[in-house]
């Protein structure tokens, strides 16, 4: 689905549960952040119908980068990561532009380490339950309507957003791995150009890949957090954010279709 401007854009619609109905299609995106759309971009959100972005940065990154919404469409903001004391996710831009500090943070495994960790923090950081319990319950609030959420490259806050939410619905655990991993497909050929500078100014690209792109051990962290915080996928979204049984029975209703 071909947005200017926003690589990794795809539509959460089309998978099948395990009782045989399908996620509803046209209503829910998910997508980098919006700062690079153009006019082409966001007339393209708009035809779409957008009117709801959930935004899961930082202050500091929407600040840095403010998105550009599609016409009539509102922004609601949703710091996953404002009680994280190590903010990986959030701040992987001074790593391209430095080879030695990337070096120093991310080599010898520590990338993963790092990234295993923020995995955790967006399970079950305080900040990260209020933000995602305002995202499900923010699907409620507006209805039918589409809407789009992003964090800034849309892999990790956002993934987790996208997995949780079709565990919940209750599509199966590999097509949700699937389609987390889709990210490495859809997002990485577009940042080829940070790879191909980050080599220029005298770093290994490789360096890079656990950092730009997604693993399947960080969605295996995040859920592991889940079960063992929650009690898995069912107690997290009841005791971590929160969902009322007419909550969770009115968002499948929304969201499925036979």
């Amino acid at each position: 689905m071909p947005v200017p401007g926003l690589p990794n854009f795809r539509d959460l619609g089309g998978h099948r549960t395990a009782e045989g109905r399908s996620v509803r299609s046209g209503l829910l995106y998910r997508s980098v952040d919006l700062s690079r759309l153009d006019a082409g971009g966001q007339e393209a959100l708009r035809k779409r119908g957008i009117r709801t972005v959930f935004d899961l940065r930082t202050a500091s990154e929407c600040e840095e980068r403010p998105d550009r919404l599609p016409a009539g469409a509102r922004r609601v903001p949703l710091d996953v990561l404002r009680d994280s004391q190590q903010t990986a996710p959030a701040h992987m831009s001074a790593f391209f532009e430095d080879p030695a500090l990337a070096g120093e943070f991310l080599s010898g495994g520590r990338a993963v380490e790092h990234f295993a960790q923020a995995y955790r923090d967006i399970v079950s950081l305080p900040s990260a339950l209020e933000a995602y319990r305002g995202w499900y319950r923010g699907l409620l609030d507006f209805g039918d309507a589409p809407s789009l959420v992003h964090c800034t490259t849309g892999k990790d806050r956002t993934g987790w957003a996208a997995a949780s939410l079709l565990l919940t619905l209750g599509v199966d655990a590999d097509t949700v791995m699937a389609d987390y991993l889709r990210t490495n497909t859809d997002l990485l050929p577009a940042l080829q150009p940070l790879f191909d500078r980050f080599a220029e100014s005298g770093g290994n690209p490789a360096m890079l890949e656990p950092v730009l792109g997604v693993r399947e051990e960080y969605l295996v962290t995040a859920l592991a957090e889940a079960e063992t915080r929650f009690g898995g996928i069912e107690g997290y979204v009841r005791r971590g954010l929160g969902l009322s049984e007419d909550e969770l029975t009115r968002l499948r209703g929304l969201l499925l279709e036979d």
